[in-house]
């Protein structure tokens, strides 16, 4: 049972590894991905194949299935210790191209602010409004005036909402990798360390 958790995780990199495009980041960072987030399951597998051969022979000779235990941890610690620089590398990328995107967005919100004091923005509403019928034809201009303005600035809170969501959707993205992915390669190879080491020792 456990072997074929450890099998299913060669599956897995092998449907990703036979595009064989390393010269791409996209690809090193899927094949990575894929790495981290199925090698939970080989853990399992390992530990199943580690329980039942020392339920089976409680002795101190080393069974071939603690052999394999063995080699299969260290060579998924020493794979994932080589991912790690890729990952880094994934968590930079994605920081430098989520802070380009708010910047952008809140250049475009900085923008909307100083387009809402322009006079002529406002005079142009308020045709707007009088065309369609929003604004009653006997109001004052004064009258006019505050609902082009209280217009205006129901656009700008918006405005203001959306960045304010898309900063903390970015910000969620980035700890979700930063913890998910690359945090929980460091702990993966911690734990096949410590299972490699126990099978032999």
């Amino acid at each position: 049972m456990g072997i074929t958790l450890v099998v299913l995780l060669g599956l897995q990199l092998a449907g990703v590894l036979v595009l064989n495009d390393w010269g791409e980041e996209a690809f090193r960072q899927l094949v990575v991905e894929r790495l981290v987030n199925q090698s939970p399951m080989a853990l399992v597998g390992l530990v199943l194949m580690y329980l039942s051969s020392r339920l089976e022979d409680d002795s101190e000779n080393r069974t071939p299935v603690l052999w394999a235990v063995c080699v299969i941890s260290g060579l998924l610690a020493v794979v994932l210790t080589a991912s790690l620089p890729v990952a880094f590398g994934g968590d930079n990328l994605m920081q430098q191209q989520t802070d380009q995107q708010m910047a952008s967005k809140k250049g475009q919100l900085e923008m909307a602010r100083q387009q809402s004091k322009d006079p002529a923005l406002l005079q142009q509403l308020i045709k707007q409004a009088e065309a369609s019928g929003q604004v009653p034809a006997s109001a004052s201009v004064a009258q006019k005036t505050q609902a082009a303005r209280a217009f205006v600035d129901r656009q700008l809170e918006q405005l203001e909402q959306q960045y304010k969501q898309s900063v903390q959707t970015a910000q969620v993205s980035l700890n979700q990798r930063r913890f998910g992915g690359t945090g929980g390669a460091i702990v993966l190879i911690i734990a096949f360390t410590i299972l490699c080491l126990g099978s032999v020792l």
